[in-house]
């Protein structure tokens, strides 16, 4: 198990989920170089309104999660995706590689059965874009991620994943954990397969500059500190998740429609 991975036990089941529909407002004392939400988004907005809303993009939201932290990003990150007219988010999970025995013994709490666990990684042909989620274990991902994309040889061999667009997000036990590390090592398995990487930037504008308060996430997608398991993300956190997905959504719309 990883240092500051995010990968200790949690006492509840779930991350609380707050609903919450939109992004904090960020704008006090700022410096005046500091870009607004507003000022960011702009260029955004001609890309959500679907000129043929009964025909979806289709943008994968797949992640593992053994404590739940991932998960409620994966959740926030889906509700922004679908602000976006003619963009549906996909939630799947990953399948896990320990033992019933093993998560016992960690004290993992039983899978969401809502959530389903992607098949095949052939389904990943059918789909517009992505949005990968994962743990940290030593600055890197998880070893269920990582064997997800060992399982993906034949689609890299035959580079049917090649232009499509992906992100990050990611959990971590402490600050120094891996927020970035974890989404910079992951971009090498994005490579090989010839997609896009796609960052969220500091798109999030004045949310991204706050410092009175502990907050995951880094330019390279939205995360979450786990600390010592009981930890739940906090609204910023699953703000900057919730943007991710509709800045993704975005991305993924503009690129199909050229």
């Amino acid at each position: 198990m990883g240092k500051g991975g995010g990968c200790v036990p949690s006492k509840k089941k779930h991350p609380k989920i707050t609903t919450a529909a939109a992004a904090p407002e960020y704008e006090d004392n700022l410096p005046e170089s500091t870009p607004s939400v507003a000022a960011i988004d702009d260029p955004l907005t001609t890309t959500t309104t679907s000129s043929n809303p009964t025909t979806n993009l289709r943008l994968l939201i797949v992640f593992y999660s053994m404590y739940g932290h991932v998960e409620g990003l994966a959740r926030r990150m889906k509700r922004g995706v679908d602000t976006v007219d003619g963009v549906e988010a996909v939630l799947y999970r990953v399948p896990e590689t320990l033992t019933g025995d093993a998560l016992v013994k960690m004290r993992a709490p039983p899978k969401d059965d809502s959530i389903p666990e992607i098949g095949s990684p052939d389904e990943l042909t059918g789909a517009d874009g992505f949005l990968f989620g994962f743990p940290t274990r030593y600055g890197c991902m998880a070893a269920q991620m990582k064997a997800f994309f060992d399982s993906t040889g034949q689609l890299w061999r035959e580079q049917k994943l090649a232009g499509k667009p992906a992100g990050f997000f990611v959990s971590t036990g402490t600050q120094g954990g891996g927020q970035e590390t974890t989404a910079w090592t992951a971009i090498t398995q994005l490579a090989h397969h010839g997609m896009l990487f796609v960052p969220v930037g500091y798109t999030f504008g004045a949310g991204m500059f706050k410092m009175d308060s502990i907050r995951g996430g880094s330019p390279y997608g939205a995360g979450v500190f786990a600390g010592d398991g009981t930890r739940e993300p906090s609204e910023t956190e699953l703000a900057l998740a919730e943007h991710q997905g509709k800045y993704m959504a975005a991305i993924v719309k503009r690129l199909a429609h050229g």
